[in-house]
């Protein structure tokens, strides 16, 4: 099995090791210190030896940090883990609506006049940096960099990952490295940039073809790279992990430790990327004397593009998830007839996801599942980012809303689909919440829109039906999805502050939702593709785009209150049904392939 269901955390460490930081502080001569949750390659996973936050608070959230001052300890967390953050964390800890509340708003009213504040550069960016530095503008309170405070107290800290390197088959990647790595050498050429610094694995893994397994969840190799503007690539990681890859002579590998010396060498302009580069990075360069251009990641755009080949895999990908969530879905509607005919029968939140995994397993072709596993029933379900553990797994009851967020990496796809299912009979204000969210996904699914429109646009699509019965949801509607890479990925999302414009080749989450705390929480969420679309007849010949949907999995009837659809609502869950039917129906077990006629009735 890939998940494990023990707690990571406990809510009684973070007083002492808090203890321990803060006496750190004071014998290093500052006032409070900085604690991301991010590496020193700045992306949403970390491995184990990198859970730092986690180790100091107990929370383990993929996003936040705290800011530990004499007297006070912020923990910063935005909507989707307010609840997670109260259940694991001890009361030392303060949790701080973030983004509502800005650190600089925070620190100027917790802090006295003349107080410093200690940050190690290796975890913060230069954007991040800045903006907190502007934001201070004025006060009394100064920043400064300070080596790691958390490490030297971690007595048992783990060690870093050494999980051996592949390649990645040109096949399914739709373009070789040399053909990648070309178009990055020529974008630093016409930018007059002599070289780039690539610090996020997954862009690295994408220009080279290659994969790894040192995070988990993410098939990925931790490492840094300098692109020259000739399309040589210097990879720096240990060179054990790469014993089996097949790279040509344009790539180097070498050392981890060689990479802050190489930098040094470099001629300028280095191109950076403000928002995911580690402050350190930039300091090296600037003692060195080398000009730096801040620029985004070349990586980033063409790999949120994915090339034919790529959006192929991902439909079979998905067809093959399509056929795993139908067979879960099908055996746990017969373990809730089982359930509401005998109610001492005993389903917990670990047995579905542990059954949910068996099937995906099950394929032959499963190669991680691309998050633990979310698997909230009734009140858990209001959690929105709820992970099970032995201590918190709660036994399903007659009228529980059971909300189950799950994907699978496969080799040719990531997949990320949500499905709420009612356990018998719910109530009426749990219906209508689920057609509003329902109403939401279709809205985005529907959605055609002009080249230039960004996510920012579309979200309040999704909301709509919510807000006009005064609910709402603190997360974003969708998140990019990487190619057997990060089921997280950027820049493109479907939230109110994005504004990168979508385009074709584009994969997005559509993840409309809404949570009642105490009670129970809905999502419902489907994967979708940015692709060409076509004007209605009679309207502008504008450039238009539209939505493929990827995901393949019946969306519960039951919840659906009929009546609030529209007629081009209710047409299109029927296609989308069909089409579900159509498609899974020959990949599945007899009895599924029943069940599924059934669910995917109309309405």
């Amino acid at each position: 099995m890939f998940q494990t269901y023990t707690a990571s955390t406990r809510p009684e460490d973070g007083p002492p090791r808090l203890a321990e930081l803060r006496m750190a502080l004071q014998d290093l001569g500052i006032d409070g210190y900085i604690l991301p949750r991010a590496d020193a390659h700045q992306g949403e996973y970390v491995a184990a030896c990198d859970e730092r936050l986690a180790w100091l608070t107990g929370f383990t959230g993929s996003a936040g940090f705290c800011i530990v001052l004499p007297d006070l300890a912020g923990l910063f967390v935005d909507g989707r883990y307010r609840v997670q953050a109260r259940l694991q964390c001890a009361a030392d800890f303060t949790p701080v609506n973030w983004p509502e509340t800005s650190p600089a708003t925070w620190l100027r009213a917790a802090c006295a006049d003349g107080a410093v504040i200690g940050f190690d550069p290796w975890l913060h960016t230069p954007k991040e940096i800045e903006s907190l530095q502007s934001e201070l503008s004025g006060s009394a309170i100064t920043l400064r960099r300070v080596a790691n405070q958390i490490d030297p107290l971690w007595l048992d800290r783990p060690a870093a990952p050494m999980a051996p390197a592949r390649n990645y088959p040109e096949a399914l990647a739709g373009r070789s490295s040399q053909e990648k790595r070309a178009d990055l050498a020529r974008s630093l050429s016409e930018n007059s940039q002599r070289a780039a610094v690539l610090t996020q694995p997954d862009s690295i893994c994408w220009l080279l073809n290659i994969r790894g397994g040192d995070l988990p969840r993410l098939p990925v190799l931790q490492g840094f790279a300098i692109v020259h503007d000739d399309g040589r690539v210097d990879l720096f990681t240990a060179p054990s992990k790469c014993s089996d890859l097949d790279l040509d002579e344009g790539v180097s590998i070498r050392p981890s430790e060689a990479f802050s010396p190489a930098l040094r060498t470099l001629s300028g302009p280095v191109r950076l990327d403000k928002a995911t580069v580690p402050l350190a990075v930039v300091d090296i360069l600037r003692e060195a004397n080398i000009d730096i251009s801040f620029m985004q990641d070349p990586c980033t755009m063409p790999k949120a593009r994915k090339t034919k080949a790529e959006l192929a895999s991902a439909r079979a990908a998905h067809l093959r998830d399509g056929a795993a969530m139908a067979e879960f879905l099908c055996w746990l509607d017969g373990q809730s007839r089982s359930l509401l005919d005998n109610p001492d029968h005993a389903l917990s939140e670990i047995d579905i996801a542990r059954r949910l995994e068996q099937f995906r397993v099950a394929t032959g072709a499963l190669e991680d599942i691309s998050f633990d596993t979310i698997a909230g029933s009734g009140p858990n379900g209001a959690i929105v980012h709820y992970r099970v553990t032995e201590a918190s797994n709660r036994h399903l009851m007659p009228g529980d809303l059971m909300l189950v967020d799950s994907g699978g990496q496969y080799l040719d796809g990531t997949t990320d689909i949500t499905r709420t299912i009612a356990i018998g009979p719910v109530g009426t204000q749990e219906v209508e919440c689920f057609t509003r969210v329902l109403q939401g996904m279709i809205a985005i699914s529907r959605a055609r829109f002009p080249r230039g429109v960004a996510g920012s646009h579309l979200d309040a699509l999704a909301r709509y039906p919510l807000w006009l019965a005064g609910l709402d949801y603190d997360h974003g509607t969708g998140h990019g999805v990487g190619a057997f890479l990060s089921v997280h990925e950027g820049p493109q999302r479907l939230s109110r502050v994005s504004n990168v414009p979508l385009a074709e080749g584009m994969i997005l989450s559509n993840e409309p939702g809404y949570y009642r705390e105490g009670a129970f929480g809905i999502r419902l969420e489907n994967l979708i593709a940015v692709r060409k679309g076509e004007a209605p007849e009679g309207g502008d010949a504008r450039d238009w785009l539209e939505f493929e949907t990827l995901t393949l999995a019946p969306i519960d009837r039951r919840l659906v209150q009929a009546s609030m659809l529209c007629p081009q609502e209710r047409a299109w869950l029927d296609a989308y049904h069909a089409r579900v039917a159509t498609l899974l129906q020959p990949l599945v077990s007899d009895t599924t392939a029943a069940w599924l006629r059934e669910a995917c009735k109309p309405m």
